[in-house]
């Protein structure tokens, strides 16, 4: 990799350099989401309601099923950005051995789940029996291609370890027009709904997945991959599960949560499904806009605690706090303003607009919120403490939830009774992850302190 990709995070301004990193981030994350926003206007728009819905059930379920690896990749975001702040070359080496090889492992275990699992659970969710085949089809058909997604996050995540976020939004934008073409054609002219689109998205992580390995291959870099001589280490596998299994504990937690307001959704019925399903799509994209800064945090958190640079670590997490705040209320509003508009580019059934609406109108409006709370467990993340956010979210964000559901939601079953759980449990974690940042920073930064005196 050439030094112009990387990125100095311990020095040089730190507004525009937190910037110039986060944007194309936001550009990645956007580009990930067409992939299921393609076959998601696809499907509503030439294959009906019920493909729809079918695609727009499986989310929160995919998720549950990846969260524990993906969590596992920002292990190795964490580990080999403070190796590199460190300049520990050997041990980033052992590093990405190690998480290329969790990456083919873990994207093959996720095929054989997605095969078998996918009826079960989707049958536990309530998912109706209109739309529970298309659903099982689609997952299937998606979990075939794990290994491909799995070895592309894992390789974006090193990537972006040094500060190259540049490049692996190169490889998604190409990835992301193969995954809309071959959309239009699977469905369009193929007619194979649920199955096309499917189909279309493997083929675009395939493209990704080649792109960033061949990167890492033919670096020139400290992170230069040899395909041919990977090594599996044992402690660097122990320091990836330390970080990134708490944070796939706490993924597959919140998809638990959210596979429990899916059934509550799927409760009202397919048409509402369907406005659900969009609106959530809608909201995808305001969330990676804010992500974008937890990611940021994260790395910038991690060279710089590697660097023993304290007082930087402070001015990262206000910057971030400030940016995420404001991409927050800009994208969350905007998306509600332009629900109309934005809604009527997956379904053109009034009614199911006006269910997406009701989404947007309480979700959407308060999302910064929720990018506030994710930046502050990105400086708890990237000062080495896993356990301690995971706990937290897990009270605030998924425990709450869930009672609410299983109480308030019972007593007045509406749409938002049930919605409004989102910001208030966000409001709740946030204001508790802030005590314990204050706590977290006392105790590390009396050690920085102390090593470089």
């Amino acid at each position: 990799m050439k030094k112009s990709y990387e990125m100095d995070m311990i020095h040089g301004p730190l507004v525009k350099n937190v910037l110039i990193y986060a944007f194309p981030l936001m550009l990645s994350g956007i580009l990930q989401l067409l992939f299921n926003a393609a076959d998601v206007i696809v499907v509503g728009r030439f294959a009906g309601p019920q493909a729809l819905a079918a695609v727009g059930s499986t989310g929160s379920l995919t998720g549950l099923l990846t969260n524990l690896f993906i969590g596992l990749s920002i292990g190795t975001n964490v580990l080999v950005a403070r190796y590199y702040g460190a300049q520990n070359y050997d041990s980033i080496k052992e590093t990405i051995d190690t998480s290329i090889i969790t990456a083919f492992s873990g994207g093959l275990i996720l095929v054989v789940v997605g095969l078998f699992a996918s009826r079960p659970l989707l049958a536990m969710m309530d998912t109706p029996a209109d739309v529970i085949d298309l659903s099982v089809l689609y997952m299937q058909i998606l979990f075939a291609g794990m290994p491909f997604q799995m070895l592309y996050n894992f390789g974006a995540a090193i990537l972006r370890s040094v500060g190259d976020t540049r490049r692996p939004l190169y490889f998604l934008s190409i990835a992301g027009v193969v995954n809309v073409i071959l959309n239009l054609i699977f469905v369009i002219v193929f007619k194979m709904s649920v199955a096309g689109v499917a189909l279309a998205t493997i083929a675009s992580h395939c493209v990704s997945c080649v792109l960033v390995l061949r990167c890492l291959i033919q670096s020139d870099s400290i992170i230069s991959l040899d395909i041919k001589n990977l090594k599996f280490s044992i402690n660097k596998m122990a320091a990836m599960l330390k970080i990134g299994l708490p944070a796939g504990f706490q993924g597959i937690v919140f998809s638990i949560s959210n596979m429990l307001i899916q059934s509550s959704v799927n409760s009202f019925g397919s048409t509402v499904m369907a406005g659900n399903t969009a609106a959530q799509n809608i909201e995808s994209f305001v969330y990676t806009g804010m992500n974008a800064f937890y990611q940021t945090n994260l790395s910038f958190t991690s060279q710089n605690y590697g660097a023993k640079n304290p007082k930087r670590i402070d001015r990262v997490l206000v910057v971030c706090l400030v940016l995420v705040t404001i991409v927050g209320l800009i994208l969350g509003n905007g998306a509600y303003l332009l629900g109309n508009t934005l809604l009527g580019l997956y379904s053109t059934d009034a009614e199911v607009i006006g269910y997406g609406l009701n989404r947007l109108s309480v979700i959407a409006a308060s999302y910064c919120i929720c990018g506030m709370m994710d930046v502050f467990v990105g400086t708890i993340r990237g000062l080495g403490f896993a356990i301690m956010p995971m706990i937290v979210s897990l009270l605030g964000a998924c425990v709450l939830r869930v009672v609410w559901v299983l109480t308030i939601f019972q007593m007045y079953h509406t749409q938002f009774s049930l919605y409004i759980s989102y910001p208030i449990s966000w409001l709740v974690t946030a204001s508790v992850h802030l005590c314990c940042y204050l706590v977290v920073r006392k105790k590390i930064f009396a050690k920085l302190e102390d090593k470089i005196s």
